[in-house]
């Protein structure tokens, strides 16, 4: 008897609760995203984004030999969540195609952004004097790739991953001022081992897929004469 009339209530209880969990996983359904906790999907819709935006923003690729998606996940990565663009252009004024600057009131501004592809990532843009002389100019870098197809001028990709993870100067363009260095150099706090301005410092938890597919993307890219230390005839 005490055991029948214990089971009713317990039953009944444990039938309220399975309604409730089921009605927590319906809610819960309903309430998520097609994608949510699914990498894979995230990554497939940012490579699709990232192809869309460099069609729409006439961005050329040369897509022979290199995988798409990894060109697509670089152009988000180097379009949509960064900028790359803003500063490895010429400046703000030829940064975008006439009409295509968003920045600006309707009527100069069309309504459709679109970045002009004669400064697109080809570096020359100056961020100011770091210290005295000429070298201590910080100008940034011409990214597209050179004529051996390599991005940043015939950069490698293990060398593109150091750049990125480190912040190494590769080039050395800007050393540090010292008792024998006075000219053509880096005041002091500055590290003239180091790329000023560029934010490597958030590019380096990237993941290696991720810089990979930046560097393709930037291998993808039209080439462009110019930047600081950059030889002539480069394209060719």
């Amino acid at each position: 008897m005490f055991l029948g009339n214990f089971s009713k209530p317990l039953t009944a209880t444990a039938v309220f609760a399975g309604v409730v969990v089921a009605g927590m996983l319906i809610v819960s359904k309903s309430g998520q995203a097609a994608n949510d906790n699914n990498g894979a999907q995230d990554e497939k819709q940012m490579i699709q984004i990232g192809l869309a935006v460099a069609s729409s923003e006439g961005i050329t690729l040369n897509m022979t030999g290199k995988d798409p998606d990894m060109v697509g996940l670089g152009s988000y990565l180097a379009n949509v969540a960064g900028d790359c663009n803003g500063c490895h252009s010429a400046g703000p004024a030829t940064a975008f195609a006439p009409g295509g600057n968003p920045f600006l009131l309707p009527g100069p501004f069309s309504g459709i952004k679109k970045i002009n592809p004669k400064t697109h990532l080809g570096g020359t843009r100056s961020f100011g004097s770091f210290g005295p002389g000429p070298k201590g100019e910080i100008i940034s870098r011409n990214l597209t790739p050179d004529s051996t197809g390599r991005a940043e001028g015939g950069e490698t990709l293990s060398g593109f991953k150091q750049i990125m993870r480190t912040g190494l100067d590769p080039d050395h363009r800007h050393p540090s001022c010292s008792a024998s260095i006075t000219t053509d150099c880096l005041s002091f706090p500055f590290n003239g081992d180091l790329l000023q301005v560029m934010p490597w410092p958030n590019f380096q938890s990237m993941t290696d897929r991720q810089l990979t597919a930046l560097y393709v993307f930037l291998s993808a890219v039209p080439c462009l004469e110019g930047g600081p230390g950059e030889p002539a005839n480069r394209c060719k």
